[in-house]
């Protein structure tokens, strides 16, 4: 018998706690042809080990591992256990759409050059939002990884590229990795322009780990990796980095004007308003004037806050964007000096 269309791996490090949630959006899959390969990666929670040592639900195994062994790792694991002809990496505290499989597989099925399917994503667990991508040729994933992590995609092309990368320098961009190593393969993809996945944001969770300083290692580490590619692409990767440069300049733009014109005429009413409420204290009762102190000092300590977020919000806002830019300019000035 031949083995499932989908197999779904998840793997688990001490997140028990919504494991279930995951694999209920499997189950719930309006297209069932898939088996579930679940990773215990080490976890030292108790509550998810104890959940996992007899976890039971329909086509679902799980794997365990004596010790934590990271991302990469417990991925490469459940693939060698796994048997179907597309793989769907969910992390264990995401959820699926129920309609992803019947909207994706049909498309890898009808087209054999078409490597894998990706989505657009909702966040949850914090403010909502929704990420929305419509390119991933190899120049656009060369500067931003805009395909999801739980793309459908042939498991025989994922084997040919060696699985996932453990040497990442960081656990969480191992798929962006991976979609660049298939294009630039000579494999393409496509995005179905709706939203089939959520994206759990959670303390701790990878999109507030992949920020600042690890945001420039895991560049370092692709520019090293893949340095042909983006020597090839090099104009078009630093276009797109300069618009989305530009794009967060003019978020920034907007947060400096609301500092300066709300905040800023908020400060001036207190300051007058405060003006006023001394004026009757020390005009009622002179000897208590000094009652308004407190008032003053708040308004001091908000002034002082507002200052900081000031120096600080460019900063933080454009830095890996800036980061990465100067990265990708210095690898095209080593190119010109060596020519």
């Amino acid at each position: 018998m031949s083995g499932p269309k989908v197999s779904v791996i998840i793997p688990c490090y001490n997140l028990g706690a919504y494991l279930d949630e995951a694999v209920r959006s499997v189950l719930a899959q309006t297209l069932q042809d898939f088996e579930i390969i679940v990773v215990n990666d080490g976890s030292t929670d108790p509550e998810t080990n104890r959940l996992l040592t007899e976890y039971r639900r329909p086509r679902t195994q799980v794997l365990a591992t004596a010790e934590n062994r990271g991302l990469p790792a417990a991925r490469n694991l459940a693939i060698g256990h796994a048997t179907g002809e597309y793989l769907c990496a969910l992390d264990a505290d995401d959820t699926l759409d129920p309609a992803f499989f019947a909207k994706a597989v049909p498309l890898l099925d009808a087209d054999p050059a078409l490597a894998f399917v990706s989505c657009w994503l909702r966040g949850f667990g914090g403010e909502p939002w929704v990420w929305r991508q419509d390119r991933c040729d190899l120049a656009t994933l060369l500067a931003e990884c805009t395909v999801c992590t739980a793309a459908l995609v042939r498991r025989a092309l994922v084997l040919e590229c060696g699985g996932y990368d453990t040497a990442m320098p960081t656990p969480g961009d191992e798929d962006w990795d991976l979609w660049i190593s298939l294009v630039e393969r000579g494999h393409r993809g496509v995005i179905l322009p709706e939203v089939l996945f959520q994206y759990r944001q959670r303390p701790g969770s990878m999109s507030t780990a992949l920020r600042g300083e690890t945001h420039v290692r895991v560049m370092e580490y692709l520019i090293r990796k893949h340095e042909a590619a983006y020597r090839r692409h090099l104009p078009d990767v630093l276009r797109r980095k300069a618009i989305d440069l530009e794009r967060a300049l003019r978020v920034n733009y907007g947060f400096e004007r609301t500092l300066e014109c709300e905040l800023e005429q908020q400060i001036r009413s207190s300051r007058e308003e405060l003006a006023r409420l001394r004026a009757k204290l020390e005009g009622a009762v002179p000897a208590r004037g000094a009652g308004a102190a407190p008032l003053e000092e708040a308004l001091r300590s908000a002034r002082r806050e507002v200052a900081e977020l000031r120096r600080s919000w460019s900063w933080r806002l454009t830095a890996p964007g800036r980061a990465a830019y100067d990265l990708l300019r210095r690898l095209g000035g080593r190119g010109a000096g060596s020519r």
